[in-house]
């Protein structure tokens, strides 16, 4: 018998008429009177396969009628179509063999489980449809991305996940002792990627984040993955022409490549096929009268949170622009707007249905003398900032960028209705286990 074949290929039709031996896990089974109907995967895809008494080895027959849910398992047999099945293929089973059998029952049941149960045996949740739709969501998100930002002439870098100072807010930071002294997991590239742009130009980074916000919402996790982008000579305008040409570029490729995956979730092709720029714009003013000024439960100055996203969304069938957040809302580095310098030159961009945020970034201050006011109005010490600072005295540009969570595209295009759905081992306020 030849090598083993992938359950996706079988499924194509390309295999029928032939033999093929096929190795995964045994993710179910149901046996009706002389038949026993197998479901196997191997990662690739689930594919039914007969297992029928008197045209296999009794002793065959008996083994698979007996196996366990989620034993590994490996059979050979003759693919045929069958409208029945799932994915209009199965397997009629001539012989086979269990590699290696379930030890116990698997713990996770058709019945209802609760969020907590499921997550302490994440280990073994990752195996269901819907954790297997999101990883496969999420690796076109990326693979889509790089491809995007690959072919507009960004390189890919990598940075430090241990930094000596805070990116965002002091209150968020992850302290690790390091040797005799202290650092801190990275809450962002940003520092870092400006110093790059000097040295190779546009660039991007892929990687893990760590933000210490004591927060239960839907959509936080204290680690999660960012992907973000930095360009030297680009402003505001130029930064969000680059995020909404990424994202739908994003999308389209998993309208194509993740369709079943996103059907997985009703996610309607539809919703998705309307993410083309130019997306819409608005002003943080008038985001604030949008939602009702103070009776939102914030006063202008205060950055949007998630309910008042969530409102904001409910005028949007599609992402949009959020620009020119106060500056007591973003970080110092934000370059104050020259027409109006109670504002900054940034930008949120925010995904309809309730979701919000799924991006943050805008102009950057490349003023020495700007840049340390704003540190010192923050009430940070510039001494911690020394080398970011050197890259005003070198050939500084007007220079821009922005951050994207995985995890919160993910969610939106999957209609997830928590975050820690879009990660296979979230990591949260009261939770890093397993």
């Amino acid at each position: 018998m030849e090598e083993a074949v992938r359950v996706q290929d079988v499924l194509t039709g390309s295999l029928d008429g032939k033999e093929v031996l096929v190795r995964g896990w045994l993710q179910n089974k149901r046996s009706s009177g002389g038949i026993v109907f197998l479901f196997i995967r191997d990662g690739s895809g689930v594919v039914q396969s007969t297992v029928r008494k008197g045209e296999v080895d009794s002793k065959v027959f008996d083994l698979f009628l007996s196996t366990r849910i989620e034993s590994s398992v490996q059979v050979e047999g003759e693919v045929k179509p069958d409208p029945r099945a799932p994915g209009g293929r199965e397997i009629v089973v001539h012989s086979g063999k269990v590699d290696s059998a379930a030890l116990e029952e698997f713990p996770i049941a058709k019945q209802f489980q609760g969020p907590d149960f499921l997550l302490d045996k994440r280990h073994l949740f990752v195996r269901s449809d819907k954790m297997r739709a999101v990883l496969k969501v999420r690796a076109v998100v990326l693979s889509a991305a790089r491809s995007w930002l690959d072919s507009h002439d960004y390189l890919e870098v990598q940075v430090p996940t241990l930094t000596s100072a805070a990116v965002e807010g002091g209150a968020t930071l992850f302290e690790v002792k390091y040797f005799d002294g202290k650092a801190y997991l990275t809450q962002s590239w940003q520092l870092y990627a400006e110093a790059l742009i000097a040295s190779v130009g546009k660039i991007y980074t892929i990687a893990p984040s760590f933000r210490a916000e004591k927060s239960r919402t839907r959509r936080h996790l204290t680690e999660y993955w960012h992907l973000e982008a930095e360009a030297p000579y680009v402003g505001l305008d130029g930064i969000m022409e680059v995020e909404e040409q990424l994202l739908s570029h994003v999308v389209e490729d998993l309208l194509e490549r993740a369709s079943s995956q996103l059907a997985l979730f009703e996610r309607r092709p539809e919703d998705l096929e309307k993410v083309k720029p130019p997306f819409p714009r608005i002003t943080y003013d008038d985001a604030f009268k949008m939602i009702g000024g103070e009776k939102s439960g914030i006063k202008w100055g205060d950055d949007l949170g998630y309910e008042q996203e969530k409102i904001l969304t409910t005028h949007f069938d599609r992402p949009f622009f959020v620009t020119r957040y106060p500056k007591k809302a973003k970080a110092f580095y934000h370059k104050p707007d020259p027409l109006n310098p109670e504002v900054t030159l940034s930008v949120d961009l925010l995904a309809p249905e309730g979701y919000g945020e799924i991006t943050g970034g805008g102009q950057r201050i490349e003023d020495y003398g700007a840049l340390v006011a704003r540190i010192k109005e923050e009430g940070l010490d510039p001494e911690s900032y020394a080398w970011y600072l050197d890259l005003r005295k070198f050939g500084s540009v007007p220079h821009s960028g922005f951050g994207m969570g995985l995890e919160r595209v993910v969610s939106w295009v999957c209609r997830l209705e928590h975050i820690r759905d879009a990660i296979a081992f979230p990591r949260l306020i009261n939770r890093v286990y397993p």
